[in-house]
């Protein structure tokens, strides 16, 4: 049985108000709200363990390195790496992005190479390739996708060719929840020799991640979108393409030995992990996901499955709506979901920057804008939409407030 007053009990944001109204919080999305727990193992390593990790033989050192590695080993069960030497601590899903694009281009890529997006990617998926396609000459090709927000997988293949050199896709779309067949896609793209990238920022805090399950060769997710702090990402690579790839950034950590005439660097995953690494965070994401298992992430997948419907249903009812991106599976479908915690929308000719201030009024925190997927917004012929993204304490009553929000303000126009 799913305990959601004993969930929400955990967040205590939660019971704060807004404008005099009771804080409903639907931007999930782009960041969560965090438990007591993960506050208070930060605020305990700070009052007690605070030192910088790696090489210090003093006691409070030890014990900080010793937390940061059980944090490595944290994600590498939470995701089921093969190896903790696959996991590179980043500030988030879009630095590991960045630091894909730039060592992998750098090393595996020339000009004329082509890098494979989609339309649905966030900018942290598409301006890392576009920026090392000025920078080195190679080619951003993005596959389409439907009406409805899905991607045609005959499309893939026929865009595959010599060329490519990669393949860069999100989980999920976090504009239109869109679930991609990641594994479909990583089994089409291997048939053709070509690695894949994929950007789980939307995935991790709503699903169990195998990532040798998936099989693909790079997989990245940041701390603040399941519950953890901010500023703390990972970036999943397989041992034999970290490998091949050379350093992001030099610094402090990265290096085996420095001389002036050359420098060799440290053994995975530390060749990536330039300077002091935000340990504390890692402690809280490490406790994040703790809690995440706690809760059981089956039960959070079903939990939010069961919003998100109810959502959609509710949000059809409203004169003028648009909903964009697929419809879910029939409750008894035996087909995986084909969305997953994220609706967007338009109301009649409201702008939807409008609807989104007017909402924040009666306590409704919702995102509006182009969710820094503008080549999206234009594929689908808007500015921007209405973004409601749901978690693990959110509640059918708040989006029952959320439709009502949504009523009264429609009716002022």
């Amino acid at each position: 049985m799913y305990d959601i007053e004993k969930v929400r009990a955990d967040f205590p944001i939660l019971q704060r108000e807004v404008y005099q109204k009771p804080l409903v919080y639907l931007d999930n999305a782009a960041t969560t709200q965090k438990p007591l727990c993960v506050l208070d193992a930060m605020r305990e390593e700070y009052l007690n363990v605070n030192a910088n990790v790696h090489r210090g033989v003093h006691y409070l050192s030890q014990q900080a390195t010793d937390l940061h590695e059980a944090a490595r080993e944290k994600v590498r069960q939470f995701i089921n790496a093969s190896k903790t030497e696959e996991i590179v601590f980043t500030r988030g899903t879009t630095e590991a992005i960045n630091l894909v694009a730039s060592s992998f281009c750098q090393s595996q890529m020339k000009a004329g190479d082509e890098v494979l997006v989609t339309e649905m990617e966030h900018h942290s998926n598409i301006v890392p390739w576009q920026l090392q396609a000025e920078r080195l000459g190679i080619v951003v090709k993005h596959l389409p996708i439907s009406d409805d927000g899905r991607l045609d997988l005959s499309t893939l293949n026929a865009s595959l060719s010599t060329k490519t050199k990669l393949v860069s896709i999100t989980h999920v779309s976090n504009v239109l929840g869109t679930i991609n067949p990641i594994a479909d896609i990583v089994r089409v793209a291997h048939e053709h020799g070509v690695p894949v990238m994929v950007d789980g920022a939307q995935s991790a805090p709503h699903m169990k991640i195998d990532v040798q399950a998936l099989d693909c060769d790079f997989y990245a997710f940041s701390g603040h979108k399941m519950y953890g702090p901010t500023g703390i990402g990972v970036l999943y690579g397989k041992e034999e393409w970290l490998e091949k790839l050379p350093p992001y950034q030099g610094g402090g950590e990265m290096i085996d030995k420095v001389s002036w005439e050359r420098t060799t660097f440290e053994r995975l995953p530390f060749k990536f992990e330039a300077g002091t690494p935000d340990y504390i965070a890692t402690h809280g994401l490490a406790a994040a996901i703790d809690y995440l298992d706690a809760v059981g992430l089956d039960q959070v997948e079903a939990h939010e499955q069961e919003l998100t419907r109810y959502c959609m249903e509710q949000l059809q009812t409203i004169d003028g709506i648009k909903i964009y991106g697929p419809q879910l599976s029939p409750p008894s479908s035996l087909l995986s979901p084909l969305r997953d915690a994220v609706v967007s929308f338009n109301v009649g000719q409201i702008h939807h920057l409008d609807l989104g201030t007017l909402l924040d009024r009666l306590g409704i925190a919702v995102r509006t804008g182009h969710h820094c997927a503008q080549p999206l917004m234009q594929r689908l012929g808007v500015s921007g939409t209405v973004r409601a993204s749901f978690a693990l304490y959110n509640t059918k009553e708040e989006i029952d407030a959320l439709v009502a929000g949504i009523r009264r303000v429609s009716q002022m126009f």
